[in-house]
């Protein structure tokens, strides 16, 4: 997420940072360089000049001159001065109100509503524990109706059934009786997009509002269209009265315009972003976090909520025993451990999240990807269960029926048996540790060795050829 940008602030800061002393010559230099940096994001130019101007005044001031390390304190300044334009705080949504409570999703067609209702319909129930109805008012569109459907039998979400020939208002209306018969905490109403802002669309949208008047009006909008993602959600917020934007697509942004660009152009909060395609790739908008993964400083604090919310506990919680007892890590497990990382948003999801190790994601995407790991799994599980438990028993005969019942060559198998023995000396190395420390740190040694840095006698990066 954001890596080109994060490749550009970090060069230009990591110049600065060792400086015993600042002088107006190399803030000067350094302010224009992340001026160039922040306009090759496209992020919009009113919001690059206030920045730069904002952090310009306080790196010439006393709080940099009298500090010891002022290198340091002027980062601190740009990582600060980013939170404050993406908006200082995470705003969870306000549900405070007698059930349901309605929330409206806005915005143009493709910018991926119908799948963020289905995501914010689980993250609702799981995390704030709340009872959702999913509700579509999309009468242009009948396969959007179809979609939200099945979305909702996905995430388990109750389903108001709507069809085109009727009233947006009366579906909503409709769905909003419903639910306060049903004792449902929240109804989702997903209304229709267009192709670019119209009038006709602004009026039908703006009725809508006023009949069911929403606790929350959320915006959602494409994150890979830059700037243009801030000017559209100024329009929307002209004509409906918004109450926060939803991000999409943030994993496939290198640039992250829209993320420093929508808070200061329409004044309204990023309240969710979205990481992934899975119904569970929906994040909380904390924009201290996401400063300090754009300065390649990593999101320690997602990393853990993510462990807390998709790792088995029970799992871990085995194995941490296991390792305390001093039994082997076996294949098993090593397979456990791979479904977990999957999880978690794979190996560039979790390097992302890592401090410092931001701008190897790439690298160890290309090592490591869902693939390689698929294929991973198929060999583990083309061995026999005494095979997993004990794979010193795997001799070439047995690597050539593996080889040949999960589609790989022999020299795969014999990488994953030398990836599982490495994994296998760091475990015991930790097997007095506890149980979900001992889980992420032991991923993060996968991940280290998968992204290229192996440990000595290593040879090359593990996965490399598959």
């Amino acid at each position: 997420m954001f890596e080109n940008l994060t490749d550009r602030l970090s060069g230009s800061l990591r110049k600065i940072s060792g400086q015993a002393r600042l002088t107006d010559e190399n803030i000067k230099k350094t302010l224009r360089e992340v001026r160039k940096a922040l306009l090759e994001a496209d992020v919009a130019l009113p919001v690059v000049k206030a920045f730069i101007e904002s952090v310009r005044k306080r790196a010439v001031g006393q709080e940099v001159r009298r500090s010891l390390s002022p290198g340091q304190v002027f980062i601190k300044i740009v990582q600060s001065e980013l939170e404050r334009v993406m908006g200082e705080a995470n705003e969870e949504l306000n549900l405070s109100t007698r059930p349901p409570a309605v929330v409206m999703m806005a915005g143009l067609q493709g910018a991926g509503k119908t799948t963020t209702v289905a995501k914010l319909a689980r993250h609702l129930q799981e995390r704030r524990k709340k009872s959702v109805m999913v509700v579509s008012a999309d009468v242009y569109r009948p396969a959007a109706i179809q979609q939200l459907e099945t979305l909702a039998g996905e995430v388990e979400a109750t389903f108001y059934p709507s069809t085109t020939k009727q009233d947006p208002v009366d579906i909503a209306n409709g769905a909003i009786d419903e639910a306060r018969k049903r004792h449902i905490d929240v109804v989702l109403l997903d209304t229709a997009g267009r192709l670019h802002v119209d009038e006709n669309m602004m009026d039908e949208i703006g009725r809508l509002q006023k009949a069911v008047k929403p606790v929350e009006t959320l915006f959602v909008v494409d994150a890979m269209t830059g700037q243009d993602a801030a000017n559209t959600a100024k329009a929307f917020h002209d004509a409906l009265e918004l109450t926060g934007v939803v991000l999409t697509k943030t994993d496939g942004d290198a640039r992250g315009g829209a993320a420093l660009s929508v808070r200061h152009i329409t004044g309204k909060p990023i309240k969710f972003m979205g990481v992934g395609e899975k119904n569970d790739a929906l994040e909380a908008f904390h924009p201290d976090r996401v400063a300090s993964r754009i300065l390649g400083m990593g999101d320690v604090l997602s990393l853990i909520e993510d462990a807390e919310q998709k790792i088995d506990q029970d799992k871990a919680q085995k194995l941490s025993k296991k390792m305390k007892k001093g039994k082997s890590f076996d294949l098993e497990d090593f397979r456990d451990q791979l479904q977990q990382m999957k999880n978690m948003g794979g190996m560039a999801g979790l390097m992302d999240k890592l401090p410092g190790m931001g701008q190897m994601a790439e690298a160890a995407q290309q090592q490591v990807n869902d693939k390689s790991m698929g294929r991973m799994e198929a060999m583990i599980s083309s061995m026999t269960p005494k095979e997993r438990r004990r794979p010193e028993l795997i001799n070439n005969a047995r690597k050539r029926r593996i080889a040949t019942g999960s589609g790989t060559q022999i020299q795969d198998v014999n990488r994953l048996l030398k990836q599982h023995k490495q994994m296998q000396k760091m475990m015991k190395k930790m097997g007095k540790k506890g149980g979900m420390k001992n889980m992420m740190r032991g991923m993060e040694g996968m991940m280290s060795q998968g992204g290229g840095g192996m440990p000595p006698g290593g040879g090359g990066p593990p996965f490399g050829r598959m």
